[in-house]
């Protein structure tokens, strides 16, 4: 079958196609054929050693996927090594999915989708009426918070975007106002991926008991420090959340993914999909994401 692995760290460039033999399903697993897997920045971390991961070279990328079960059900799973035609997945990690869904937008529900809704409801806390500002407001995670925050209760939805045709995609979805820093008036919740440059003036522009949610580094710039003091004297948070801790919390998975999939089914909630690129072209994949060349759920298709 046909797979993505990579040797040693680096860039897109050591994606690399490769034939490797079907996976076998242990005891509790189930055999997957791939219809498409998902692209996450993470995947772009994974790759060049910036995140912690377990295993031993060569290495499959890819950490979700919607494909068919050898009894014919249609899933969406959570697995490793997704960057390939077959794939095998534990039980509990199997969510089966309805035909008419299409893949890509079922696939922005798992990682993307799921991050979002825990952002808002187990970092930030989202009250009712509260003003909400979201970072990359065009991408995958930020298109849907985006739309949760509107869902939620939000006061005010703002979008903090990089080109214009992304602030016409975040209008459109809901956002009030698309902003620079620093902002004419303060924020109660900060959805911040890049760190970087937008750090500090983030911080800066939150109100009294604000609370700044930290979710990743795509500017690959690092983070600044944070000092205690400074935090005292603006009476705000700072709040990391990582997803993979709440995959590990009882019932924060399957719980947030039905409550998804109905806003999906009733039109309430409408995942952005982006560019869908055959699976040997993972590298094109990964350099249009780390350029900000795509908008909404990036996805590979065997």
């Amino acid at each position: 079958m046909l797979a993505i692995q990579f040797d040693c760290f680096g860039g897109p460039e050591v994606l690399t196609p490769v034939e490797l033999p079907p996976p076998v399903p242990g005891p509790d697993e189930v055999l997957i054929a791939v219809e498409a897997a998902g692209v996450n920045f993470a995947d772009t971390h994974q790759t060049d050693g910036s995140y912690p991961m377990a295993g031993s070279f060569p290495l499959v990328p890819g950490s979700e996927v919607v494909g068919r079960t050898p009894d014919g059900r249609r899933v969406l799973a959570r697995v490793t090594g997704g960057y390939a035609q077959q794939v095998v997945a534990r039980q509990t990690a199997v969510l089966e999915i309805p035909e008419e869904v299409p893949a890509a937008e079922a696939l922005a529900l798992l990682m993307q989708g799921l991050t979002a809704w825990h952002l808002l409801r187990t970092a930030a806390r989202l009250r009712e009426g509260e003003t909400v500002v979201v970072h990359a407001a065009a991408g995958g995670v930020g298109s849907l918070a985006v739309q949760l925050a509107r869902e939620f209760g939000a006061g005010r939805v703002l979008a903090q975007v990089s080109s214009p045709a992304k602030a016409e995609l975040a209008l459109r979805l809901g956002a009030d106002a698309v902003v620079e820093y620093p902002l004419e008036r303060k924020a109660d919740v900060i959805l911040d991926a890049g760190g970087g440059p937008l750090f500090g003036p983030a911080l800066h522009s939150l109100a009294p008991f604000g609370r700044l949610v930290t979710y990743g580094n795509a500017s690959r710039e690092g983070f600044p420090p944070v000092d205690p003091a400074l935090l005292h004297q603006l009476g705000v948070s700072v709040v990391g959340f990582r997803l993979r801790h709440a995959l590990a919390a009882p019932g924060a998975t399957n719980g947030p993914l039905k409550e998804l999939f109905g806003l999906v089914t009733e039109g309430r909630l409408k995942p952005v999909t982006g560019a869908g690129y055959p699976l040997a072209e993972a590298r094109r994949a990964h350099e249009d994401l780390l350029a900000r060349r795509t908008t909404g759920k990036v996805v590979l298709v065997p």
